[in-house]
């Protein structure tokens, strides 16, 4: 029986998932007899495991779910909800039906952008938002909404009626819109359960390393997104997006890099993405595009870095909604 949807390579991102919670687990577990150096270590190895599953592995999850059981995806959700300390389905939602449908844009006329995470939300006068405030300020608001997601307890974390960015992006099927509601629901218990098991752990370990490492890594996940679009041309299909194409850092991150390609066909799988350079390839190069010598997370040593969204014009015709194919299959889910 065939278990996997897309690859079975996709086995790596679960044994990923399964360690990291086994070794967060350990690690509140240890906290409390072990000395200095080992807790800033294990404070580090939070970090860098939290951050690797927001930007690959749950990223990845949320575009292409890997199994073919809606039980196992359900299952996994709610365990990567722990690893990363949110809803992997309301990330889903906010990343995959908003982020790639907008695509980074800028600011309309009212001064907002449709993109909730557009680096534009804050600017002034069409420029980005600095990459400081863009970090940590963001990070500080997401930790703002997991909290009150987690204090929801009184609705047994359903969704509520005040998380009216959230809300319109649930599927219009009204069993599909129940599914996705309810598995918002799980992913929040799955967390919930989880910090009270870490409390009862080690109270220490909550307050001085896990809440701590949540921020940093939500920060330092909004450096990367920032500089996967900073500088690029948002109302031009085949430049709305930085690429970076380093070999090593793709095979680790399983084509991560591949950020242009990934919002040409934000449906395929990681496997698929030097396929869809290839086919692409034409278009790409006809276009001026920033293609960046560091990964997005390094971003900053970019220098000189152009800024096409500053006097270029879109070359091919803007794109701000999804065609009607990426729409169906962008409703259908997982």
């Amino acid at each position: 029986m065939k278990i996997w949807k897309h690859s079975h390579l996709d086995v790596i991102m679960l044994a990923l998932s399964i360690a990291q919670a086994v070794t967060t687990l350990l690690f509140a577990i240890a906290w409390n007899a072990v000395p200095a150096i080992v807790r800033t270590a294990g404070f580090v190895l939070l970090v860098g495991m939290t951050v690797y599953n927001i930007i690959v592995v749950s990223h990845l999850f949320t575009h292409a779910p890997w199994f073919r059981s809606p039980l196992l995806n359900r299952l996994v959700s709610m365990l990567n909800s722990i690893n990363i300390g949110q809803s992997v389905q309301a990330y889903e939602l906010m990343h995959v039906r908003n982020h790639h449908r907008y695509n980074n844009d800028q600011q309309q006329a009212d001064g907002k952008t449709q993109d909730l995470s557009s680096t534009y939300r804050d600017g002034i006068g069409g420029e980005h938002v600095s990459a400081f405030r863009y970090a940590f300020v963001g990070a500080i608001e997401t930790c703002l909404s997991i909290g009150r997601a987690l204090m929801s307890v009184t609705r047994f974390w359903r969704v509520g009626p005040r998380e009216t960015e959230l809300l319109p992006l649930f599927a219009k099927s009204a069993t599909k819109r129940a599914w996705e509601l309810r598995q918002v629901q799980l992913d929040r218990l799955a967390h919930c359960l989880a910090l009270c098991l870490f409390v009862t752990i080690s109270w220490q370990w909550v307050l001085l390393c896990y809440l701590p490492a949540i921020f940093l890594s939500l920060a330092v996940v909004n450096v990367q997104n920032y500089y996967e679009h900073y500088g690029a041309a948002p109302a031009n299909r085949y430049a709305n997006s930085v690429s970076y194409y380093g070999l090593f850092y793709n095979l680790l991150t399983f084509n991560d890099g591949y950020h242009q390609e990934h919002h040409l066909r934000p449906l395929a799988h990681w496997t698929q993405m030097p396929r869809v350079r290839r086919e692409y390839r034409d278009k790409l190069e006809r276009v001026e595009r920033i293609i960046s010598p560091v990964p997005a997370i390094l971003g900053a040593f970019h220098r000189n870095r152009e800024l096409l969204h500053r006097s270029r014009p879109a070359i091919v015709p803007a794109v701000s909604q999804p065609t009607s194919n990426t729409l169906s299959n962008a409703a259908a889910g997982r």
